[in-house]
């Protein structure tokens, strides 16, 4: 499978950029804001959707979720002394404001957020490394 490359510039295409990064698995630790650049990045191991189609195997892949343009990050409950935290990010929303600003929400599980504040939708989702078998695939209660 190749490697997956998005880019999100309104909140249609950040929804597909959602759908990828459901259930991706991170560390407090590698989540990265640049304020004086105005870019937030997180390194995720990432659950490939789809993948069983082709194979019975789940697999994750190593990837990079970056925001441009972001004003401000705001979060609750990721601790920012424990960079051992390890996070699953359920999904990547956008509520406009004026435009072309708004929020971008990033929800995780156990009930952690970060509410990114932008001037605009730019975003990008790329694969880094080669794939491995997952050990489990992930299931949500209803």
């Amino acid at each position: 499978m190749e490697r997956l490359k998005l880019i999100a510039l309104d909140s249609e295409d950040l929804a597909v950029i959602s759908a990828n990064c459901q259930d991706a698995v991170l560390k407090a630790g590698d989540i990265r804001f640049f304020p004086a650049d105005r870019k937030l990045a997180l390194t995720m191991n990432r659950f490939v959707w789809g993948k069983e189609a082709h194979s019975k195997l789940p697999e994750r892949r190593q990837a990079v979720l970056h925001f441009s343009r972001v004003l401000s990050v705001k979060s609750t409950g990721i601790s920012r002394t424990d960079g051992d935290q390890v996070l699953s990010l359920l999904a990547v929303t956008f509520a406009p404001g004026k435009p072309p600003s708004g929020t971008i929400d990033l929800v995780f599980s156990g009930n952690a957020a970060m509410r990114l504040e932008v001037e605009c939708i730019e975003a990008q989702l790329a694969d880094m490394a080669a794939a491995w078998q997952a050990k489990s695939r992930p299931e949500h209660s209803v």
